[in-house]
């Protein structure tokens, strides 16, 4: 098939994208087909003659890419577009996506996990990987996932949605619950997620956060195994835990190594058959309950009474060599090409509008 791997954007979660992207777009060469990878953002400056041939590209345009410890420099990306446009899709961007037979979606974040591109593909006619719209744009906001958990009886933590100015923070910093998690609505990569030790610092996460959007989630501070549970199809995967290394899963431990900083992962997580079945049994409700399809992964608390917290779910979960999907999918007994494969192979049986 020709397949266009969309990955990059404007995101602060571009950097993991572009790691996402180079790997799928390489492991689906190796499965033969005529991949080439797209920033979404830059998009491709010129087409060749036909413009087809551009599947044809030897390398098939991936670029090497890495995850740098900090969050990338968005402003910079922006003005090293030579056109200039507001556009958030680059040049030739929808071209090549409507010659190919299917758009592999290696986006995370905005413009990625939040429905927008799938509803532009939609309106194409373009087929592309993982879920739809509006499901991708449920899980995106954290406060709609809350509230399908609250409906459908899956545990997480007490929560509430703000919406407040700098000037309000010394109050809400007072009055809050402590301990407590400050997050933005539809953040990812644990960027915009503090964990405030006290009020002092509660009072600089409440103005901190304020950077990534108006409103924001706080909920209560859950204690115990940090777990994140793929969902493949229509059947969980392995779990695997965390353990950062500075007690805190920023992301600096997410996506580094555990000798730079990184957290110490364990796949399959050190936790019972009983646990494992709860935990991947209420994950693939709240999967299905979201209308979710083809792949996506939930990040839950496991308290030490074997009670586990949902926290949320992540519709286009990291796909690079160090990302949680893949592991899983290995200790399940699949390959990293085989995962890219039946991400494929699922997302080209589904028949949307």
């Amino acid at each position: 098939m020709k397949i266009v791997v969309l990955a990059g954007g404007l995101s602060t979660e571009r950097g993991v994208s572009l790691a996402s992207g180079a790997g799928a777009c390489r492991a689906l060469r190796e499965n033969g087909h005529r991949a080439i990878f797209v920033d979404m953002f830059l998009g491709l400056p010129a087409l060749p003659d036909p413009a087809e041939s551009v599947f044809d590209a030897p390398d098939g345009l991936c670029p090497e890419a890495s995850i740098a410890p900090e969050a990338p420099d968005l402003e910079a990306v922006r003005a090293s577009r030579p056109d200039k446009s507001p556009s958030l899709l680059g040049p030739n961007v929808l071209e090549v996506c409507r010659m190919a037979d299917l758009v592999f979606l290696g986006l995370h974040g905005m413009d990625g996990e939040d429905g927008r591109i799938q509803a532009t593909l939609d309106l194409l006619g373009v087929p592309y990987t993982g879920s739809g719209y509006l499901a991708s744009a449920m899980a995106m906001d954290k406060v709609v996932t809350k509230r399908m958990m609250d409906s459908l009886g899956i545990p997480t933590p007490a929560w509430r949605v703000l919406t407040y100015g700098p000037e309000e923070a010394e109050a809400l910093s007072r009055e809050l619950p402590m301990p407590c998690v400050v997050k933005t609505v539809d953040g990812g990569s644990s960027l915009g997620v503090f964990l405030p030790a006290d009020r002092e610092e509660l009072k600089r996460d409440l103005l901190e956060v304020l950077k990534f959007g108006s409103r924001v989630l706080v909920e209560q501070r859950v204690y115990g195994r940090e777990l994140v549970v793929g969902v493949l199809g229509d059947r969980y995967l392995p779990s695997a835990m965390t353990i950062p290394a500075n007690g805190n899963f920023d992301y600096v431990a997410k996506y580094q190594t555990a000798e730079n900083g990184g957290a110490r992962e364990l796949c399959p997580a050190p936790i019972t058959p009983e646990e494992q079945e709860l935990v991947g049994q209420l994950a693939l409700k709240l999967y299905h309950g979201l209308g979710l399809q083809v792949y996506a992964r939930a990040d839950v608390i496991l308290d030490d009474a074997g009670q586990p917290w949902f926290l949320e779910f992540n519709s286009l979960p990291g796909l690079t060599p160090a990302s949680f999907m893949p592991k899983e999918a290995a200790a399940a007994g699949m390959t990293y090409n085989q995962l890219i494969e039946d991400i494929v192979q699922q997302s080209v049986r589904i028949r949307r509008r």
